[in-house]
């Protein structure tokens, strides 16, 4: 970790055996200290209240920092280059509070994205990113006031259900809007306003479940129809020839008739 004036301290500190038990216990809280106020070389990071406040932005960063300081409140990594947020991603960040991650390109966020975070944090940026959907498991138990506008959202069931629990931010709600839709006519509207009208998205999935089971059962019916049908009309073929060929048998009265015949010859 570098600080003002070029003082560079290592997270790793190198403690002497033969050093007093005084200097080992000193150099042993140097060295937790430059672990928990550490700072990742492409951030800078500044204090808050006894706390760390990391600022990422625009470093082209293309995931999130592994080596955070354990003590950051505030972590902004707007700007970046950023595609998914993994599972537990920020699990070593107990007092964090506030997380900006606007202006990415996040497309994908892991069911378990913040777990360690959902009691601490209080605001989450993601506006302005690629998301599609997210698992509705990855804002559970979150109690931060979170903004979602301006992503490519799929408007349908699970969706409805992820912003049913979420606290959206009142003044990015209205850009929460609907990319793509279950249904097409609702592309480009804010997502509220769509539900606010009654629509409901679950209700279109329902139904759009039971049109594909009604056109697969349509399906195997016609199948076995055809089946039945081709069965029966080959067994009449079959039936037909049979017939046929035991009409052209010789009758037992036609075989006894030429016995006669020939009895009398003889």
């Amino acid at each position: 970790m570098t600080f003002p004036g070029g003082v560079h301290v290592s997270r790793k500190v190198f403690i002497p055996h033969g050093c007093p038990l005084i200097l080992r216990f000193i150099l042993a809280v140097i060295c937790l200290s430059a672990m928990v106020f550490a700072c990742p070389k492409s951030c800078h990071c500044s204090e808050r209240n006894g706390l760390s406040v990391v600022q990422c932005s625009s470093r082209n960063l293309e995931e999130i920092p592994s080596d955070l300081p354990h003590d950051t409140v505030s972590l902004f990594l707007s700007s970046n280059h950023i595609t998914k947020i993994p599972n537990q991603a920020f699990k070593n960040l107990p007092w964090l509070q506030e997380l900006d991650l606007s202006r990415n390109a996040i497309e994908t966020v892991d069911a378990g994205a913040f777990q360690g975070v959902t009691e601490s944090l209080r605001a989450l940026d993601l506006s302005h990113n690629h998301m599609q959907g997210v698992p509705k498991e990855a804002f559970a138990r979150l109690h931060a006031k979170i903004s979602l506008s301006n992503n490519p959202w799929h408007c349908e069931c699970t969706l409805q259900e992820m912003l049913r629990e979420l606290r959206l931010d009142p003044e990015t709600v209205n850009e929460v809007s609907c990319h793509t839709s279950v249904q097409e006519e609702y592309a480009g509207k804010p997502v509220i306003q769509v539900l606010d009208s009654g629509i409901n998205f679950c209700n279109f999935h329902h139904k759009t479940t039971d049109v594909a089971m009604f056109v697969t059962m349509f399906g195997w019916f016609t199948m076995v129809i055809a089946y039945v049908i081709y069965y029966v009309r080959h067994n009449q073929e079959d039936a037909r020839r049979h017939l046929e060929y035991l009409k052209s048998l010789p009758s037992s009265s036609q075989i006894s008739k030429d016995f006669d015949t020939i009895s009398t010859v003889l």
